[in-house]
């Protein structure tokens, strides 16, 4: 998952695997979300700003991998070492030990959606700011423009009427 911030968003992506082979290729995206099939291997990833060099830029990402219940393995026997009793218990206890991790990996999973949720609402929030910032400049602007112009117009209407004769008495 990734997003970006800053000025045009025209950033590339690009995803090899550990044997060179591009999995997942984007070009001038704001955001992205991708699932890949993992294997052993170093993964290598870029964002480029090569199209855009002027302009900064701001990116979240992070990477997230589901198939971290393996090590809920080794808990599972530490706690069988622990525990003696019938084939019912180990069944029972079997069966608590599975609810339990399937709560912790859905809560882990909870957690890291919130944390992409808020990256991408701290970029929506700065490019609010931003916007908000311009339309204040520019009102003011235009603010001022109008003061000027109106004060030409009194300006211009008073000289119409003024009487430029010079008055015998």
């Amino acid at each position: 998952m990734y997003s970006f911030d800053g000025a045009g968003l025209d950033v590339d992506f690009h995803l090899l695997s550990p044997k060179g082979e591009t999995l997942v290729f984007d070009q001038r995206k704001s955001d992205g979300v991708h699932t890949v099939e993992t294997e052993d291997g170093d993964y290598m990833f870029c964002f480029d700003n090569t199209f855009s060099t002027i302009s900064e830029k701001v990116i979240f990402f992070e990477l997230i991998l589901d198939n971290m219940g393996e090590e809920g393995g080794q808990d599972r026997e530490d706690w069988k070492k622990y525990v003696a009793g019938t084939d019912l218990l180990d069944m029972k206890l079997e069966d608590i030990l599975e609810s339990i991790n399937s709560v912790k990996a859905r809560l882990s999973k909870s957690v890291q959606i919130q944390t992409l949720l808020r990256a991408f609402e701290a970029r929506d929030r700065n490019i609010q700011e931003s916007n908000f910032d311009r339309v204040n400049f520019w009102s003011m602007v235009n603010l001022g423009v109008m003061v000027v112009v109106s004060a030409v117009q009194v300006y211009m209407l008073k000289s119409l009427f003024e009487d430029k004769r010079k008055s015998r008495t």
